[in-house]
């Protein structure tokens, strides 16, 4: 229970990593306000389980690419359970296509969910957290892609370096109001925006190779790395990257 007595927030949380992750900070005592764009039924099935843990939960519907989301999110949040300790930026899309014909609507579309609208809703978190007085604990899920390229994703790594960075200077100008902002850069993780690309079996395989742990990775491995740095357990831990990647990154055989 690292987390009890703690409200949490996640964006894009109605599947995938941050699904797990939000019912994850549950399950160690948090209640979670839950941000997502379209799919009710699996949000509401997420805070379902929340609640079946003993926490409470809430949906809050929005599209993170407009900023005024971030100011709704936190506010709906706010009123729902009091405050804000922790907030995770999760939300995020890749839909992979080639570099040379890249629609210009494809690439601003992936800009303005991961990276501006990232940009807005931890503002909105980080002035609610100064607001309180007290501190706390922004995590946003960057990824192994911000770090190596990717053919098909000349549109997404930019975002997800950009994210990790951000975490760098947030965490310098929030450090005084003891807000600790740090990434998480997750692997191939078997999620909705892969599962396409991945279904390809003998490109999962070589990437199942590439792994030293032997095994791509499931929403559930981001829940312990979450926790820790949500928890006081990291209370001397800011402007931090940890790869969760079974250790893909540092494998060059």
């Amino acid at each position: 229970m690292l987390l009890e007595g703690k409200t949490v927030l996640v964006t894009g949380a109605s599947a995938g990593i941050g699904r797990a992750v939000a019912i994850g900070c549950a399950a160690h005592g948090a209640n979670v306000a839950l941000n997502f764009s379209r799919d009710v039924a699996g949000a509401n099935a997420a805070v379902a389980e929340i609640e079946a843990l003993g926490r409470k939960g809430i949906a809050i519907q929005g599209d993170v690419s407009d900023p005024a989301t971030a100011t709704a999110f936190v506010a709906q949040a706010v009123e729902a359970f009091g405050r804000v300790d922790v907030f995770v930026n999760n939300a995020g899309i890749c839909p992979f296509h080639a570099f040379l014909d890249m629609p210009v609507e494809t690439f601003e579309r992936t800009m303005r969910v991961n990276l501006h609208g990232a940009y807005f809703m931890v503002q909105a978190a980080a002035n609610q957290m100064v607001k309180q007085g007290d501190g706390g604990s922004i995590i946003a899920m960057s990824s192994i892609s911000a770090l190596v390229g990717g053919e098909y994703q000349t549109h997404y790594t930019p975002t997800k370096a950009g994210l990790h960075s951000l975490m760098q200077s947030v965490a310098i100008a929030l450090g005084k109001h003891n807000i600790r902002c740090n990434s998480l850069f997750p692997g191939t993780i078997l999620t909705d925006i892969n599962k396409d690309d991945l279904a390809d079996q003998e490109k999962r395989s070589y990437m199942e190779g590439r792994i030293p742990l032997g095994r791509l990775g499931q929403p559930e491995d981001l829940v312990g790395p979450t926790v820790f740095l949500a928890s006081d357990l990291s209370q001397y831990v800011t402007g931090a990257s940890l790869l969760v990647d079974g250790g893909a990154y540092v494998n060059l055989q």
